[in-house]
Protein backbone atom coordinates (compact mmCIF):
# COMPACT_ATOMS: atom_id res chain seq x y z
CA UNK A 1 0.00 0.00 0.00
CA UNK A 2 2.97 2.31 0.44
CA UNK A 3 4.48 4.21 -2.48
CA UNK A 4 5.77 7.61 -3.47
CA UNK A 5 4.18 9.89 -6.01
CA UNK A 6 5.46 9.37 -9.50
CA UNK A 7 6.92 12.75 -10.36
CA UNK A 8 7.79 11.69 -13.88
CA UNK A 9 4.84 12.30 -16.19
CA UNK A 10 3.87 9.05 -17.87
CA UNK A 11 4.02 9.79 -21.57
CA UNK A 12 1.39 7.16 -22.25
CA UNK A 13 -1.40 8.58 -20.08
CA UNK A 14 -4.41 9.02 -22.40
CA UNK A 15 -5.10 12.67 -21.54
CA UNK A 16 -1.52 13.88 -21.80
CA UNK A 17 -1.54 17.08 -23.84
CA UNK A 18 -4.97 18.14 -22.55
CA UNK A 19 -4.80 21.29 -20.46
CA UNK A 20 -7.53 22.05 -17.92
CA UNK A 21 -8.31 25.19 -15.96
CA UNK A 22 -10.18 24.60 -12.70
CA UNK A 23 -11.71 27.78 -11.25
CA UNK A 24 -14.31 25.87 -9.23
CA UNK A 25 -14.46 25.34 -5.46
CA UNK A 26 -14.96 22.49 -3.01
CA UNK A 27 -15.79 19.14 -4.68
CA UNK A 28 -18.19 18.81 -7.64
CA UNK A 29 -16.48 20.48 -10.61
CA UNK A 30 -12.99 20.23 -9.04
CA UNK A 31 -13.49 16.46 -8.77
CA UNK A 32 -13.99 16.32 -12.53
CA UNK A 33 -10.69 18.16 -12.98
CA UNK A 34 -9.00 15.78 -10.54
CA UNK A 35 -10.19 12.75 -12.51
CA UNK A 36 -8.88 14.27 -15.73
CA UNK A 37 -5.56 14.95 -14.02
CA UNK A 38 -5.25 11.36 -12.83
CA UNK A 39 -5.18 10.27 -16.45
CA UNK A 40 -2.64 12.77 -17.67
CA UNK A 41 -4.30 16.17 -18.11
CA UNK A 42 -2.35 19.23 -16.94
CA UNK A 43 -4.74 20.81 -14.42
CA UNK A 44 -4.21 24.46 -13.51
CA UNK A 45 -6.06 25.27 -10.30
CA UNK A 46 -6.89 29.00 -10.30
CA UNK A 47 -7.75 30.29 -6.81
CA UNK A 48 -8.51 33.63 -5.23
CA UNK A 49 -5.35 35.11 -3.67
CA UNK A 50 -7.04 35.46 -0.28
CA UNK A 51 -7.71 32.01 1.12
CA UNK A 52 -8.11 30.08 -2.12
CA UNK A 53 -10.54 27.20 -2.51
CA UNK A 54 -12.71 26.59 0.57
CA UNK A 55 -11.83 22.90 0.27
CA UNK A 56 -8.49 23.80 1.85
CA UNK A 57 -10.43 24.24 5.10
CA UNK A 58 -12.88 21.34 4.70
CA UNK A 59 -12.01 18.34 6.84
CA UNK A 60 -9.13 17.39 9.12
CA UNK A 61 -6.23 19.89 9.17
CA UNK A 62 -2.82 18.64 8.10
CA UNK A 63 0.47 19.83 9.54
CA UNK A 64 0.74 22.15 6.54
CA UNK A 65 -2.42 23.99 7.52
CA UNK A 66 -4.80 22.93 4.78
CA UNK A 67 -6.78 19.71 5.12
CA UNK A 68 -6.38 16.05 4.32
CA UNK A 69 -9.40 16.44 2.04
CA UNK A 70 -7.53 19.07 0.05
CA UNK A 71 -4.34 17.02 -0.16
CA UNK A 72 -6.27 14.00 -1.46
CA UNK A 73 -8.86 15.58 -3.73
CA UNK A 74 -6.64 18.24 -5.32
CA UNK A 75 -3.97 15.76 -6.37
CA UNK A 76 -2.02 16.36 -9.59
CA UNK A 77 -2.98 20.06 -9.79
CA UNK A 78 -0.85 23.19 -10.03
CA UNK A 79 -2.10 26.15 -8.00
CA UNK A 80 -2.10 29.70 -9.30
CA UNK A 81 -3.69 32.68 -7.57
CA UNK A 82 -5.74 35.16 -9.57
CA UNK A 83 -8.62 37.54 -8.85
CA UNK A 84 -11.00 37.27 -11.79
CA UNK A 85 -12.92 40.31 -10.58
CA UNK A 86 -10.03 42.64 -11.33
CA UNK A 87 -9.60 43.95 -14.86
CA UNK A 88 -6.01 42.69 -14.98
CA UNK A 89 -6.96 39.28 -13.61
CA UNK A 90 -9.78 38.91 -16.13
CA UNK A 91 -7.44 39.74 -19.01
CA UNK A 92 -4.86 37.21 -17.84
CA UNK A 93 -7.63 34.63 -17.55
CA UNK A 94 -8.83 35.31 -21.09
CA UNK A 95 -5.29 34.95 -22.37
CA UNK A 96 -5.05 31.59 -20.64
CA UNK A 97 -8.42 30.43 -22.01
CA UNK A 98 -7.04 30.80 -25.52
CA UNK A 99 -4.42 28.15 -24.70
CA UNK A 100 -6.42 25.46 -22.86
CA UNK A 101 -8.84 22.68 -23.72
CA UNK A 102 -11.19 22.47 -20.74
CA UNK A 103 -12.60 24.86 -18.15
CA UNK A 104 -14.33 23.61 -14.98
CA UNK A 105 -16.44 26.05 -12.97
CA UNK A 106 -19.25 25.87 -10.41
CA UNK A 107 -20.15 29.47 -9.62
CA UNK A 108 -23.81 30.29 -9.15
CA UNK A 109 -25.66 30.72 -12.42
CA UNK A 110 -24.87 34.09 -14.01
CA UNK A 111 -21.76 34.87 -11.95
CA UNK A 112 -19.25 34.55 -14.79
CA UNK A 113 -21.62 36.47 -17.06
CA UNK A 114 -21.64 39.37 -14.58
CA UNK A 115 -17.84 39.35 -14.75
CA UNK A 116 -18.03 39.36 -18.56
CA UNK A 117 -16.46 35.90 -18.56
CA UNK A 118 -19.47 33.82 -19.59
CA UNK A 119 -19.65 31.12 -22.23
CA UNK A 120 -20.37 33.49 -25.10
CA UNK A 121 -17.26 35.53 -24.32
CA UNK A 122 -14.97 32.56 -23.75
CA UNK A 123 -16.21 30.73 -26.83
CA UNK A 124 -15.23 33.72 -28.98
CA UNK A 125 -11.73 33.55 -27.52
CA UNK A 126 -11.43 29.78 -27.97
CA UNK A 127 -14.03 28.08 -30.21
CA UNK A 128 -12.56 24.67 -29.28
CA UNK A 129 -13.10 25.18 -25.55
CA UNK A 130 -15.00 22.56 -23.54
CA UNK A 131 -16.57 24.11 -20.45
CA UNK A 132 -18.09 22.21 -17.53
CA UNK A 133 -20.65 24.26 -15.60
CA UNK A 134 -21.85 22.72 -12.33
CA UNK A 135 -24.64 24.30 -10.31
CA UNK A 136 -27.25 23.07 -7.88
CA UNK A 137 -30.14 23.34 -10.31
CA UNK A 138 -28.69 23.94 -13.78
CA UNK A 139 -28.31 26.96 -16.04
CA UNK A 140 -32.04 27.11 -16.84
CA UNK A 141 -35.39 26.69 -15.11
CA UNK A 142 -37.16 28.50 -12.26
CA UNK A 143 -34.59 27.36 -9.66
CA UNK A 144 -31.47 28.29 -11.62
CA UNK A 145 -30.56 31.22 -9.35
CA UNK A 146 -30.83 29.29 -6.11
CA UNK A 147 -27.67 28.24 -4.26
CA UNK A 148 -27.13 24.50 -4.44
CA UNK A 149 -25.36 22.02 -2.19
CA UNK A 150 -25.19 18.25 -2.27
CA UNK A 151 -27.42 17.83 0.79
CA UNK A 152 -30.13 19.86 -0.95
CA UNK A 153 -29.60 17.84 -4.13
CA UNK A 154 -30.06 14.58 -2.20
CA UNK A 155 -33.34 15.94 -0.90
CA UNK A 156 -34.66 17.30 -4.15
CA UNK A 157 -33.45 14.41 -6.31
CA UNK A 158 -35.38 11.88 -4.24
CA UNK A 159 -32.69 9.79 -2.58
CA UNK A 160 -32.73 11.38 0.90
CA UNK A 161 -36.45 10.67 1.26
CA UNK A 162 -35.69 6.96 0.90
CA UNK A 163 -32.84 6.87 3.45
CA UNK A 164 -33.75 5.85 6.98
CA UNK A 165 -36.06 3.54 8.87
CA UNK A 166 -39.74 3.23 7.94
CA UNK A 167 -41.72 6.25 9.19
CA UNK A 168 -38.53 7.62 10.76
CA UNK A 169 -36.61 10.81 10.04
CA UNK A 170 -34.92 10.68 6.61
CA UNK A 171 -31.17 10.43 7.13
CA UNK A 172 -28.06 11.39 5.19
CA UNK A 173 -27.56 8.83 2.39
CA UNK A 174 -24.05 7.79 3.39
CA UNK A 175 -22.20 11.05 2.76
CA UNK A 176 -23.17 14.70 2.63
CA UNK A 177 -20.97 15.06 -0.47
CA UNK A 178 -22.34 12.12 -2.48
CA UNK A 179 -24.08 14.42 -4.96
CA UNK A 180 -20.88 16.42 -5.48
CA UNK A 181 -18.85 13.34 -6.36
CA UNK A 182 -21.60 11.94 -8.59
CA UNK A 183 -21.93 15.23 -10.47
CA UNK A 184 -18.17 15.52 -10.85
CA UNK A 185 -18.16 12.03 -12.32
CA UNK A 186 -21.02 12.81 -14.71
CA UNK A 187 -19.23 16.05 -15.56
CA UNK A 188 -16.05 14.15 -16.43
CA UNK A 189 -18.11 11.85 -18.66
CA UNK A 190 -19.55 14.94 -20.37
CA UNK A 191 -16.13 16.53 -20.84
CA UNK A 192 -14.72 13.40 -22.45
CA UNK A 193 -17.68 13.17 -24.84
CA UNK A 194 -17.31 16.85 -25.69
CA UNK A 195 -13.60 16.41 -26.36
CA UNK A 196 -14.41 13.51 -28.66
CA UNK A 197 -16.94 15.68 -30.51
CA UNK A 198 -14.33 18.45 -30.75
CA UNK A 199 -11.83 16.02 -32.23
CA UNK A 200 -14.34 15.15 -34.94
CA UNK A 201 -15.72 18.64 -35.68
CA UNK A 202 -13.34 21.22 -34.19
CA UNK A 203 -16.24 22.64 -32.16
CA UNK A 204 -16.25 23.13 -28.40
CA UNK A 205 -19.33 23.16 -26.19
CA UNK A 206 -20.40 23.53 -22.59
CA UNK A 207 -21.78 20.89 -20.24
CA UNK A 208 -24.66 21.97 -17.98
CA UNK A 209 -24.51 19.69 -14.92
CA UNK A 210 -26.94 20.05 -12.01
CA UNK A 211 -26.38 18.37 -8.66
CA UNK A 212 -29.98 17.27 -8.24
CA UNK A 213 -30.05 15.69 -11.71
CA UNK A 214 -27.11 13.42 -10.91
CA UNK A 215 -29.03 12.12 -7.90
CA UNK A 216 -32.32 11.75 -9.76
CA UNK A 217 -30.64 9.79 -12.55
CA UNK A 218 -29.78 7.02 -10.06
CA UNK A 219 -33.25 6.35 -8.64
CA UNK A 220 -34.00 3.05 -10.38
CA UNK A 221 -37.67 2.73 -11.37
CA UNK A 222 -39.08 5.53 -9.20
CA UNK A 223 -40.14 7.63 -12.17
CA UNK A 224 -41.74 4.95 -14.36
CA UNK A 225 -43.43 3.29 -11.38
CA UNK A 226 -45.02 6.56 -10.29
CA UNK A 227 -45.87 7.55 -13.83
CA UNK A 228 -47.62 4.25 -14.52
CA UNK A 229 -49.11 3.28 -11.15
CA UNK A 230 -48.76 6.32 -8.87
CA UNK A 231 -46.42 4.31 -6.64
CA UNK A 232 -44.50 6.33 -4.05
CA UNK A 233 -41.70 4.29 -2.51
CA UNK A 234 -41.20 4.88 1.20
CA UNK A 235 -38.23 4.37 3.49
CA UNK A 236 -37.45 0.71 4.02
CA UNK A 237 -34.58 0.88 6.47
CA UNK A 238 -31.87 -1.71 5.96
CA UNK A 239 -34.01 -3.87 3.67
CA UNK A 240 -35.11 -3.30 0.09
CA UNK A 241 -38.24 -5.41 0.00
CA UNK A 242 -39.90 -4.30 -3.23
CA UNK A 243 -38.13 -6.79 -5.46
CA UNK A 244 -36.23 -9.31 -3.36
CA UNK A 245 -36.28 -10.97 0.07
CA UNK A 246 -33.96 -11.28 1.93
CA UNK A 247 -32.13 -8.26 0.62
CA UNK A 248 -30.72 -6.14 3.42
CA UNK A 249 -28.45 -5.70 6.43
CA UNK A 250 -28.39 -8.08 9.37
CA UNK A 251 -26.61 -7.78 12.72
CA UNK A 252 -24.38 -10.58 14.00
CA UNK A 253 -23.66 -11.95 17.47
CA UNK A 254 -20.46 -9.88 17.82
CA UNK A 255 -22.26 -6.58 17.20
CA UNK A 256 -21.23 -6.28 13.56
CA UNK A 257 -23.26 -6.25 10.37
CA UNK A 258 -23.47 -8.17 7.11
CA UNK A 259 -25.23 -7.47 3.83
CA UNK A 260 -27.09 -10.36 2.20
CA UNK A 261 -28.64 -10.16 -1.25
CA UNK A 262 -30.89 -12.91 -2.58
CA UNK A 263 -32.46 -11.52 -5.73
CA UNK A 264 -33.38 -14.91 -7.25
CA UNK A 265 -34.79 -18.25 -6.12
CA UNK A 266 -31.46 -19.91 -6.81
CA UNK A 267 -29.63 -17.46 -4.56
CA UNK A 268 -32.14 -17.98 -1.76
CA UNK A 269 -31.66 -21.74 -2.08
CA UNK A 270 -27.94 -21.18 -1.56
CA UNK A 271 -28.62 -19.10 1.54
CA UNK A 272 -30.95 -21.78 2.88
CA UNK A 273 -28.14 -24.28 2.42
CA UNK A 274 -25.69 -21.97 4.22
CA UNK A 275 -28.18 -21.72 7.09
CA UNK A 276 -28.54 -25.48 7.27
CA UNK A 277 -32.21 -25.07 6.41
CA UNK A 278 -32.70 -26.36 2.86
CA UNK A 279 -36.39 -26.79 3.69
CA UNK A 280 -36.80 -23.01 3.54
CA UNK A 281 -36.24 -23.15 -0.22
CA UNK A 282 -38.81 -25.88 -0.83
CA UNK A 283 -41.72 -25.06 -3.20
CA UNK A 284 -44.27 -25.24 -0.37
CA UNK A 285 -42.35 -22.80 1.89
CA UNK A 286 -40.29 -19.85 0.56
CA UNK A 287 -38.65 -21.30 -2.52
CA UNK A 288 -40.29 -18.86 -4.93
CA UNK A 289 -39.80 -15.11 -4.93
CA UNK A 290 -43.53 -14.46 -4.86
CA UNK A 291 -43.84 -16.46 -1.64
CA UNK A 292 -40.95 -14.66 -0.03
CA UNK A 293 -42.32 -11.26 -0.94
CA UNK A 294 -45.71 -12.18 0.46
CA UNK A 295 -44.09 -13.32 3.72
CA UNK A 296 -41.19 -10.89 3.78
CA UNK A 297 -41.42 -10.21 7.50
CA UNK A 298 -41.22 -13.92 8.37
CA UNK A 299 -38.32 -14.55 5.99
CA UNK A 300 -36.36 -11.57 7.26
CA UNK A 301 -36.94 -12.67 10.87
CA UNK A 302 -35.58 -16.14 10.13
CA UNK A 303 -32.45 -14.70 8.49
CA UNK A 304 -32.08 -12.11 11.24
CA UNK A 305 -32.21 -14.78 13.96
CA UNK A 306 -29.66 -16.93 12.13
CA UNK A 307 -27.22 -14.03 11.69
CA UNK A 308 -27.70 -13.01 15.31
CA UNK A 309 -26.64 -16.47 16.47
CA UNK A 310 -23.24 -16.30 14.75
CA UNK A 311 -20.29 -13.94 14.51
CA UNK A 312 -19.87 -11.90 11.37
CA UNK A 313 -16.99 -14.06 10.20
CA UNK A 314 -19.02 -17.24 10.74
CA UNK A 315 -21.97 -15.88 8.75
CA UNK A 316 -19.75 -14.75 5.90
CA UNK A 317 -17.77 -17.98 5.70
CA UNK A 318 -20.96 -20.04 5.48
CA UNK A 319 -22.32 -17.73 2.80
CA UNK A 320 -19.08 -17.82 0.85
CA UNK A 321 -19.03 -21.62 1.01
CA UNK A 322 -22.38 -21.77 -0.83
CA UNK A 323 -21.78 -18.80 -3.16
CA UNK A 324 -24.45 -16.75 -1.42
CA UNK A 325 -23.94 -13.03 -2.16
CA UNK A 326 -22.88 -11.53 1.16
CA UNK A 327 -20.33 -9.11 2.52
CA UNK A 328 -19.35 -7.13 5.61
CA UNK A 329 -20.56 -3.61 6.29
CA UNK A 330 -17.09 -2.10 6.48
CA UNK A 331 -16.08 0.94 8.42
CA UNK A 332 -12.79 2.54 7.42
CA UNK A 333 -10.84 0.46 9.94
CA UNK A 334 -12.28 -2.68 8.34
CA UNK A 335 -11.29 -1.37 4.90
CA UNK A 336 -7.68 -0.85 6.00
CA UNK A 337 -7.55 -4.48 7.07
CA UNK A 338 -9.41 -5.93 4.07
CA UNK A 339 -7.31 -8.24 1.87
CA UNK A 340 -9.19 -7.23 -1.28
CA UNK A 341 -8.32 -3.55 -0.84
CA UNK A 342 -4.66 -4.49 -0.36
CA UNK A 343 -4.56 -6.93 -3.26
CA UNK A 344 -6.08 -4.34 -5.59
CA UNK A 345 -3.95 -1.52 -4.16
CA UNK A 346 -7.03 0.60 -3.58
CA UNK A 347 -5.01 2.89 -1.32
CA UNK A 348 -1.55 4.33 -1.63
CA UNK A 349 0.64 6.29 0.77
CA UNK A 350 2.03 9.37 -0.97
CA UNK A 351 4.97 11.39 0.34
CA UNK A 352 3.98 14.93 1.32
CA UNK A 353 7.43 16.52 1.75
CA UNK A 354 6.19 19.81 3.18
CA UNK A 355 4.29 17.98 5.96
CA UNK A 356 6.98 15.44 6.80
CA UNK A 357 4.38 12.70 6.47
CA UNK A 358 2.89 10.21 4.07
CA UNK A 359 -0.78 10.69 3.25
CA UNK A 360 -2.88 7.62 2.45
CA UNK A 361 -5.33 8.31 -0.36
CA UNK A 362 -7.59 6.24 -2.66
CA UNK A 363 -5.97 5.23 -5.94
CA UNK A 364 -7.38 6.28 -9.34
CA UNK A 365 -10.31 4.41 -10.85
CA UNK A 366 -11.24 2.92 -13.24
CA UNK A 367 -8.29 0.69 -14.09
CA UNK A 368 -6.99 0.91 -17.64
CA UNK A 369 -4.92 -2.11 -18.64
CA UNK A 370 -2.34 -0.16 -20.67
CA UNK A 371 -2.53 3.42 -19.37
CA UNK A 372 -3.66 3.41 -15.72
CA UNK A 373 -4.11 6.69 -13.91
CA UNK A 374 -1.43 7.99 -11.58
CA UNK A 375 -0.95 10.28 -8.59
CA UNK A 376 1.99 12.55 -9.32
CA UNK A 377 1.48 15.03 -6.49
CA UNK A 378 -0.93 15.82 -3.66
CA UNK A 379 -2.91 19.05 -3.38
CA UNK A 380 -0.59 22.05 -3.85
CA UNK A 381 0.07 25.00 -1.57
CA UNK A 382 -1.95 28.12 -2.43
CA UNK A 383 -0.32 29.88 -5.37
CA UNK A 384 2.59 27.43 -5.42
CA UNK A 385 2.78 27.47 -9.24
CA UNK A 386 1.59 30.99 -10.08
CA UNK A 387 4.84 32.25 -11.58
CA UNK A 388 5.60 28.92 -13.23
CA UNK A 389 2.24 28.90 -15.03
CA UNK A 390 2.39 32.53 -16.14
CA UNK A 391 5.86 32.06 -17.56
CA UNK A 392 5.12 28.71 -19.17
CA UNK A 393 1.65 29.41 -20.59
CA UNK A 394 1.77 33.14 -21.35
CA UNK A 395 5.51 33.81 -21.57
CA UNK A 396 5.35 36.56 -18.93
CA UNK A 397 8.47 38.24 -17.64
CA UNK A 398 9.41 38.86 -14.01
CA UNK A 399 8.45 42.52 -14.46
CA UNK A 400 4.99 41.67 -15.78
CA UNK A 401 4.38 39.21 -12.96
CA UNK A 402 5.53 41.76 -10.38
CA UNK A 403 3.11 44.30 -11.85
CA UNK A 404 0.22 41.87 -11.51
CA UNK A 405 1.15 41.27 -7.88
CA UNK A 406 1.32 44.99 -7.26
CA UNK A 407 -2.20 45.36 -8.61
CA UNK A 408 -3.37 42.38 -6.49
CA UNK A 409 -4.55 40.55 -9.60
CA UNK A 410 -2.56 37.49 -8.49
Amino acid sequence: MTASANNTQDERLPLKGIRVIDIATVIAAPYCATLLGEFGADVLKLEHPEGGDALRRFGTPSKRGDTLTWLSESRNKRSMTIDLRTAEGAEVFKSMIAKVDVLCENFRTGTLERWNLGWDVLREINPRLVMLRVTGFGQTGPYKDRPGFARVAHAMGGIAYLAGMPKGTPVTPGSTTLGDYMTGLYGCFGVLMALRHRDLTGEGQFIDAALYESIFRCTEELAPAYGMFGTVRERQGSSHNDFAVPHGHFSTRDGKWVAISCATDMLFARLAQAMGRPDLAAPHTYGEQEQRLAHRHDVNEIVRDWCGSLTREEVLQRCYATDTPAGPLNNIADIFGDRQFHARRNMVAIDAPDTGEQIIVPTPVPRLSETPGSIRSLGPRLGEHTEEILRELLGMSDVEIAELRARKAI
